[in-house]
């Protein structure tokens, strides 16, 4: 019990920072075939609830196998894996994104009762919104009926959201002229994304995540970092090959966040979106953890992560007043829009001296280097100001001081002023470090 009511509050930000937001949630056709897709949509109507306007792209690869297979047509891929489409194929491209998606809109429509989707009133909507164009001659192959997005009628699925509305999207396009396209789920929605101004754009894979050459799980990645990844695609499944260069493609025009998550796991989006670490793989155009001076905006996440260690003794109460009095004097660590850590500088210029104060950490993160990446930022600080040395009180923190190159120093090394506001009751410990110049 006492679980699911932590669970709850740490989601509850979430819940609030969604709301409104456009995501939009793609994958392939072996989704929709497989016994587990009932969960995906009882998360995609949990989401739709929360007030969050949904987008979702669907494909049909193997819905289409099937049919070229049972009319003994061969199937034919070109240019990363896309399928040549001729006349023949193409009826069975619509065919299958028929029957793929008339399956996902009787799905988001129940209402069982006893049911994840009991009292659901769900309004699907699916229409010509694309328009696209032939991808042409590709390495001397004509790819006949593939095509390309050229356009989204992003009015009408504009309103089809503010109607309260899922817009769900088939991989097939229209030309002015008449012609159909046969288009990847990838570019449908990596395009969706960017032309909606989506804050998120989800991919539902057989991976769960992108990992590094060692096997590991990589939970958050910089568009850099993604493509000197797809340097080596060799090294990545195939599934990842295909959505991880639409991931960085829709964060580097404009989308904040995609993720690459296991359609295995049961419940893998509500994991992803509403638990800090996640469950796959985040994709941003900027690293997702920075430093920054902190703002009144602040204040808030600063008490969150010092109040507990003012509980414990370890550093030195203040108030809110103080500390919105004094925010320009604070460093904040921010990753993915939540703060994670803090330090001040309190510059005593006429002894050219400053202190390191109030630095501290969220502990899922204090093995990550924030905050030794904290006081290196407070000490370029302290030398912009052209102070000589830097000190530091604490009880607790004596060792991680020694090991950064503070040395053991006394009451008598402080500045005047901070001498007459020593706490004799508290017996803090004093570290001074000479600023060397840059």
């Amino acid at each position: 019990m006492r679980a699911f009511v932590h669970w709850i509050r740490a989601a509850a930000p979430y819940v609030h920072a969604f709301r409104d937001k456009t995501f939009v949630i793609a994958f392939g056709g072996e989704v929709v075939a497989d016994e587990s897709f009932l969960g995906v949509v009882h998360d995609l109507n949990l989401l739709h609830s929360l007030g969050i306007r949904l987008i979702v792209a669907h494909g049909c690869r193997p819905q289409v196998e099937a049919i070229l297979a049972a009319q003994s047509i061969e199937s034919r891929f070109h240019a990363n894996g896309v399928r040549i489409t001729d006349n023949d194929t193409m009826d069975c491209v619509l065919e299958a994104a028929g029957q793929v998606r008339a399956r996902i809109e009787a799905l988001l429509s129940l209402g069982l009762a006893n049911s994840p989707m009991a009292g659901a009133r769900n309004r699907v909507s699916s229409g010509n919104y694309l328009t696209a164009k032939p991808m042409g001659v590709v390495d001397g192959v004509d790819m006949q009926l593939s095509g390309e997005v050229r356009r989204i009628d992003t009015e009408a699925i504009q309103q089809r959201l503010d109607d309260g509305d899922i817009v769900l999207i088939s991989p097939t396009g229209y030309s002015p002229t008449g012609e159909i396209f046969n288009l990847t789920v990838e570019e449908v929605a990596m395009q969706c994304a960017v032309r909606m101004d989506a804050t998120k754009l989800i991919f539902l894979t057989e991976a769960d995540g992108v990992r590094n050459a060692r096997r590991q799980l990589l939970t958050d990645l910089s568009t850099t970092e993604a493509e000197k990844l797809l340097q080596r695609p060799e090294r990545l499944p195939p599934d990842i090959r295909t959505y991880l260069p639409a991931a960085v493609r829709a964060c580097n025009n404009g989308v904040k966040r995609a993720h690459l998550i296991s359609r295995r796991t049961d419940g893998a989006l509500l994991l992803e979106l509403f638990t800090r670490d996640g469950v796959g793989t985040m994709v941003a155009a900027t690293p997702l953890a920075h430093l920054r001076s902190a703002t009144i905006d602040d204040v808030g996440g600063i008490i969150a992560i010092i109040e507990p260690l003012e509980e414990q003794g370890v550093l030195v109460r203040r108030s809110r007043e103080r500390l919105e009095s004094e925010i320009e004097r604070f460093v904040v660590a921010e990753y993915d829009n939540h703060i994670i850590g803090c330090a001040a500088l309190y510059a005593f210029a006429g002894e050219r001296v400053g202190e390191l104060a109030a630095l501290a950490v969220h502990p899922d993160f204090r093995r990550e280097g924030y905050g030794e990446a904290l006081m290196n930022e407070i000490e370029q600080r302290a030398r912009k100001l052209k102070l000589r040395q830097i000190f530091v009180l604490t009880t607790r923190t004596a060792h991680w001081f020694l090991e950064r190159g503070f040395r053991t120093g006394s009451v008598a090394d402080l500045p005047q002023e901070k001498q007459a506001l020593y706490n004799y009751q508290r017996k803090s410990l004093v570290y001074v470090k000479p600023l060397d110049k840059e």
